[in-house]
Formats: structure tokens, C-alpha cells, sequence
């Protein structure tokens, strides 16, 4: 499966996850992410979207290992997740949006969702496989 994680990077970034090669991806609260979360498996791939100003995709990532309960939250859950490479060129929101492949997708439709599957096409379309 192929999944689209949303951060501030202010907060935390691409470049942080790449700096740390592995991290613990947490703190998600809107229930519907984390049911997402709750679904990935060992392998799944990932696209980092940054938020705020940069409204872009801007790396990959995998799932380096299955969800588990958080356990500073006893309704959250953690995944780990690999650092992958930067895109080549980041991908804009608005690039998405035109996209005819992204039409009803969650990204678009559920803006605030932090955890967004991905179809197989639009997981190309932004990571350029």
C-alpha cells in the first residue's frame, strides 16, 4: 500500500527524517489517520508532504516496522518509518490538484487528514516511478 504523511516542517521535516534515518511517527489524534496508520505494513511505501508554506511532496519514506500502541497515548499509535530519498522536484498541492489522477482523493478532499492512502498511480505521479 502506498500512503502520503503530512508535517509542518517546521516541526519536523523531511530533511530531520533523512537526518535520523529511522523515526517514530507520532502523535497523530484525528481518528480517521490513525485508523490509516493502524493499517500499514512493514513495506508499505510513503510520500513526506510538508504543510504550511511549502504545500509540497518532498521525499519518500517506507514503513520500517508495524504500527504499535503509543504509549504515551493510550488511543494513539506509533509507526516507524524509514528516510528514502528526496523527490527530484518537489510536488506541489496545486500540481496535485490539476492532476486528473488525484480527483476525489482524501488529500483533497479531507485537507486536514495528516494520513492519506495513495493509489498506485499517485503514488507515480508524486514520487515519479
Amino acid at each position: 500500500m502506498d500512503w502520503l504523511l503530512k508535517t509542518e516542517p517546521s516541526d519536523y521535516s523531511f530533511e530531520d527524517l533523512v537526518r535520523e534515518k529511522t523515526a517514530a511517527w507520532d502523535g497523530v489524534t484525528n481518528a480517521l489517520a490513525r485508523k490509516h496508520l493502524r493499517s500499514m505494513t512493514k513495506g508499505d511505501r510513503l510520500v513526506v508532504y510538508h504543510t504550511g508554506d511549502a504545500k509540497a511532496a518532498v521525499g519518500r519514506a517506507t514503513v520500517a516496522a508495524a504500527p504499535r500502541p503509543d504509549p504515551g497515548d493510550p488511543k494513539g499509535v506509533v509507526v516507524d518509518v524509514k528516510a528514502g530519498k528526496p523527490l527530484k522536484k518537489p510536488v506541489s498541492l496545486a500540481e496535485m490538484k490539476a492532476a486528473s489522477v488525484f480527483a476525489g482523493s482524501p488529500l483533497l478532499v479531507c485537507g486536514r487528514l495528516s494520513v492519506v492512502p495513495l493509489t498506485p498511480a499517485q503514488y507515480a505521479f508524486v514520487a515519479g516511478d
